[in-house]
């Protein structure tokens, strides 16, 4: 569990919050492009990290977004004229462009300069994947635009669901990025099937597996984190697993494992401490995806039907999300229609910011944790450091490259991510050098099979090494200068170290490994 201070740090995004500065350095989406398709046409109201917001695409077609309050009096921008290419406010004229430049002042007499000291807060604007970007961080901090993991071209097919969820955003992505729950509470519009995989069919997404309790492996990536749910498939079980592989893309989208037409993602945008814009994503780049309407549908999140225009649901606690017990009673095991239903129902009944300080983890709530930088509420123990040698191809009996035949070498390297990058990479580059890097593959077998048949080098842990070098023929040798060690971590929740069992496990490996490590 975190303490209620740490639960504050990391929920509250408003004003000079460090979450919310942190997600100000990335580039946000504020809302969709088909909200404000027409030039000159409506603007449209936003918010985000607490911070009030009017969008407009101008007579060019290019797209605004400013402070909503005129820099005059203070009176909404929303209200405005949008008219030759700028927004301009009814109560006294005054007429900002898309970068927040006064360009007319009609209040103001002709001789006036003021319009020259007066710039309003605008934040720069990109469009892509259906969505319009800005970024709202320190103007020496902007990174270059990306298009998003959820549409790398401009001819993805791309459907997406806008809901406004009263409460906070961390609790939402924590129930993004958490597999288990699918198997409960989806399991109406997720039934397990006799099928080969996951499939979008008849109105319900079909999977093999009828295991609730799946077994969860973590990997922190250069983008954030990426996750695997292994759970015993229906066909096959004793020779097969059904796993499913979910990626976090910090600080806020979420790629959801596919089906068979389309990949799924969420993206969920606070717009303050107890409200988020949540979007839900069907994409596809390599099949034939689904029509925006029907994935709206299919979701029970239509306009006028489901949706208010502010895009707040007919569905809410008030009224007990309209669930309907006389379904649960045949068959239906929530009584509410729609997978992202199904999630605000548990997400807004847990309170406008989830009380961390009352939780009680267990083994599949792992999926929440980043292993670069382990929350409180998982305890962590280092067991010991391991540095890292050479492996090339041969008995060399371990003569040891210098610096110059090190960088001159090809290279493998070993990425689960395919970022070519490694630890050593830094450290060649304070001394002024670079190396090849020609190969990556995901996992330290692996490359030991590749450099056994190649002229590549690669580094692995050492004690990995001198266990396998043996049977693949390689020889070992220390690197020309010395590599970073990477410290062995065990991560459990809090409540398993009050087991005697696991704590003495845990020490017995820790002892294990300090005494192979003083026998080198």
């Amino acid at each position: 569990m975190l303490t209620r201070e740490e639960n504050e740090l990391l929920c509250r995004v408003e004003g000079d919050a460090p979450m919310g500065q942190l997600m100000r350095r990335h580039w946000q989406p504020v809302c969709l492009s088909e909200e404000v398709s027409e030039a000159d046409g409506n603007p449209v109201r936003a918010k985000m990290f607490g911070e009030p917001l009017v969008v407009f695409r101008d007579t060019d077609g290019r797209v605004g977004v400013m402070d909503e309050f005129c820099p005059h009096r203070r009176a909404s921008l929303f209200f405005g004229r949008n008219e030759e290419c700028g927004l301009r406010c009814l109560y006294h004229g005054w007429k900002m462009d898309v970068e927040g430049n006064v360009v007319e002042m009609a209040s103001e007499p002709a001789e006036s300069r003021l319009a020259e000291k007066v710039k309003h807060l605008a934040y720069p604007t990109r469009e892509a994947g259906g969505f319009v970007w800005i970024y709202m961080g320190p103007p020496e901090s902007m990174p270059e635009f990306e298009a998003p993991a959820f549409a790398p071209t401009e001819v993805t097919s791309v459907a997406i669901v806008k809901v406004a969820v009263p409460c906070n955003w961390a609790q939402i992505l924590e129930g993004a990025i958490d597999s288990a729950h699918s198997s409960s509470l989806h399991s109406t519009d997720m039934p397990p099937a006799r099928v080969e995989r996951a499939l979008a069919k008849g109105g319900v997404w079909p999977r093999p597996s009828t295991d609730k309790a799946p077994r969860l492996q973590v990997q922190a990536t250069n983008y954030g984190f990426r996750y695997a749910a292994i759970r015993r498939p229906i066909k096959d079980a004793s020779s097969n697993d059904y796993t499913r592989i979910t990626a976090f893309v910090a600080p806020i989208t979420v790629l959801i494992p596919p089906n068979n037409v389309y990949s799924l993602a969420n993206l969920n945008v606070p717009m303050d401490d107890t409200h988020t814009m949540f979007y839900f994503i069907a994409w596809s780049d390599w099949g034939p995806g689904i029509d925006q309407e029907a994935f709206r549908k299919f979701c029970h999140a239509r306009m006028g039907i489901d949706l208010d225009p502010h895009y707040r649901r007919v569905r809410t606690r008030e009224n007990n999300y309209l669930q309907d017990r006389q379904k649960m009673k045949l068959g239906d095991y929530t009584g509410i229609p729609g997978i992202p239903n199904q999630d605000m129902a548990m997400w807004e009944t847990m309170g406008p910011i989830a009380d961390r300080t009352q939780e009680r983890l267990g083994a599949s709530d792992v999926a929440i944790v980043q292993l670069s930088d382990i929350p409180v509420r998982f305890a962590t123990r280092k067991l010991y450091d391991e540095d890292f040698v050479l492996v090339r191809r041969g008995r060399r009996g371990g003569r040891r490259l210098t610096l110059a035949q090190y960088c001159e070498s090809p290279h493998l390297v070993v990425s689960a991510s395919g970022d070519p990058t490694g630890m050593v990479d830094g450290e060649l580059a304070k001394r002024g050098k670079s190396r090849r890097v020609v190969l990556t593959v995901s996992n330290f077998l692996q490359a030991l099979a590749v450099v056994a048949e190649s002229d590549l080098v690669t580094a692995l842990p050492r004690q990995f090494a001198l266990k396998h070098a043996p049977r693949y023929a390689v020889s070992i040798g220390e690197p020309p200068f010395p590599f970073l060690s990477s410290p062995l971590r065990a991560v459990v929740p809090e409540v398993a170290m009050r087991d005697d069992g696991i704590s003495w496990l845990l020490g017995v490996i820790e002892k294990s490994a300090k005494a192979a490590t003083k026998s080198r």
